[in-house]
């Protein structure tokens, strides 16, 4: 098969993202663009046994209207139905070569519950902090976004930035790779899971102090993607 490294590189997000709670049994999916017509992304088959135990195999080369782009690419698979998704932020930034659409518990409930994602913490998370700080938008349907103009509806919630929430749903996270798609929705958990935790204990949940951003550098890819990344391989064991 042709982009085998690429295939495994998205196999290994899928579970990640798992593994981080992020998505349960077979909803969710992440994709990797790879031209101006393809994208790879996680399929489903009649042998699948979720996110979790996604196979490179599963991840398979699609063109932006659904059809294989490659013969045999679909036999024995399905696109998701939530392909849109995928196409439409690509087409919507050219740097989102990389979208991932989980799941996550805490960050639905969290939106669920009224709480508006806000940078709480600082060096407890930076790049999560950043991520807060620039707002994570909500599309306020609940629905399966399984068409062009569903998709096109939450990427116009998303407004340019990286991650949104889907009310009711989920969160689709973009970036230019893999990694950096995942490890975003990863803050984003963390975020919600502590904002959840401080109301929970009957705490109010205020922005850190603006005289506190410059003293929250951007450490750099090298620690916060890469060796970040190292961390979630090692995780899964």
């Amino acid at each position: 098969m042709i982009f085998d490294e690429q295939r495994a590189l998205v196999a290994q997000g899928c579970r990640v993202a798992a593994a981080r709670g992020l998505v349960d049994g077979v909803l969710g999916h992440l994709s990797l663009r790879v031209d101006d017509e393809r994208l790879l992304v996680r399929c489903r088959s009649d042998t699948d046994g979720g996110v979790a135990f996604t196979r490179p195999t599963d991840i398979r080369l699609i063109r932006f209207d659904g059809s294989a782009g490659a013969a045999g690419e679909l036999d024995g698979y399905r696109v998701p139905n939530e392909l849109p998704i995928h196409v439409e932020t690509m087409l919507a930034n050219p740097e989102h070569r990389a979208v991932a659409h989980l799941h996550p518990p805490a960050v639905v409930a969290a939106d669920l519950a009224g709480i508006t994602i806000r940078p709480i913490y600082g060096a407890y998370d930076i790049p999560g902090a950043w991520l807060a700080r620039g707002g994570v938008p909500v599309y306020e349907r609940a629905v399966l976004i399984r068409n062009t103009q569903l998709g096109k509806e939450m990427v116009t919630a998303m407004r340019g930035r990286p991650v949104v929430i889907c009310r009711g749903h989920g969160i689709t996270s973009a970036a230019t790779t893999v990694q950096h798609a995942v490890l975003q929705a990863i803050s984003l958990d963390a975020l919600a899971r502590m904002a959840l935790r401080v109301r929970a204990a009957g705490g109010a949940l205020h922005d850190i102090d603006d005289r506190d951003w410059e003293d929250l550098p951007d450490l750099g890819p090298g620690f916060t993607v890469d060796a970040a990344w190292r961390h979630e391989l090692a995780r899964l064991g």
